[in-house]
């Protein structure tokens, strides 16, 4: 009876060693397989790992500097395959809650936030730099283009009327109702108007959009389509927002 019941142990035990080398590293290899095609976090984290590794060599990183980065990503990897571990170890000998088992879990968990927060510190010290002098230059760029800034001006006077018109339409704002809402075309017009105002000095073009801007208020006036109280707040959010613009523009190139 003894060697009946120690013929199974013993079966179980060489399944659970490894005959040779060969065999550890196939066993390792599929644990690794396991964790990339059943953890939905190691796979987010492979897809990141790959976005920042193609990221990177659009910077001059020295050698320490991607070794570095390589590190990072792989000690997040690891702790959430120790973390899938524990987790495993855990489940297989309880289905039920218990104290010591939610530390075992909040542990592994605790490990995978710290390479987190580690990473993040990576990335700030590697890419921060370079990252801001990018934007900088891109943003003194559009500063620098009156185009650009003509067409984002516009583009901001378009997505602030559609908030307050959608506002408006719910009817739970006690100044904007269906009934009384922000001229778009005013707002637009004197938006413009302003643009032109802030983009060149001649009094021809100036007189000229200030007269159009005012015609398409009067004509809004006419067909009854806008009261006088909506096209003056539809103008003052045109005349506003690219003042503002341009204001934060002006202040940029000076200080940067």
């Amino acid at each position: 009876m003894e060697n009946k019941n120690q013929e199974p142990n013993e079966e179980k035990e060489k399944k659970l060693k490894n005959k040779n080398f060969i065999d550890a590293w196939v066993n390792a290899f599929n644990g690794i397989i396991y964790s990339v095609t059943t953890q939905s976090n190691i796979k987010k984290q492979l897809v990141i790992a790959v976005i920042v590794m193609l990221i990177s060599l659009l910077f001059d990183l020295s050698r320490a500097e991607f070794l570095c980065l390589m590190f990072t990503i792989v000690l997040i990897i690891v702790a959430e395959m120790f973390n899938t571990a524990i987790e495993t170890v855990v489940d297989l000998y309880t289905d039920l809650y218990h104290p010591k088992a939610k530390i075992a879990k909040d542990v592994g968990a605790g490990g995978v936030v710290i390479a987190s927060i580690n990473a993040i510190i990576v990335a700030y010290f590697l890419f921060f730099d370079k990252i801001s002098d990018i934007g900088l230059n891109f943003i003194r760029n559009l500063a620098n283009s009156p185009v650009h800034m003509a067409f984002i001006g516009i583009f901001l006077i378009i997505i602030l009327i559609v908030t307050l018109k959608a506002m408006a339409s719910t009817n739970k704002h006690k100044l904007l109702k269906s009934s009384f809402s922000p001229s778009g075309q005013a707002a637009m017009a004197f938006g413009a108007n302003t643009i032109i105002w802030l983009s060149t000095t001649n009094i021809v073009v100036l007189t000229l959009s200030m007269v159009m801007a005012i015609l398409v208020c009067v004509t809004r006036m006419e067909t009854k389509q806008k009261k006088l109280g909506e096209i003056i707040i539809g103008a003052l959010i045109g005349i506003s927002v690219v003042s503002l613009l341009y204001g934060l523009a002006g202040l940029f190139l000076k200080y940067f």
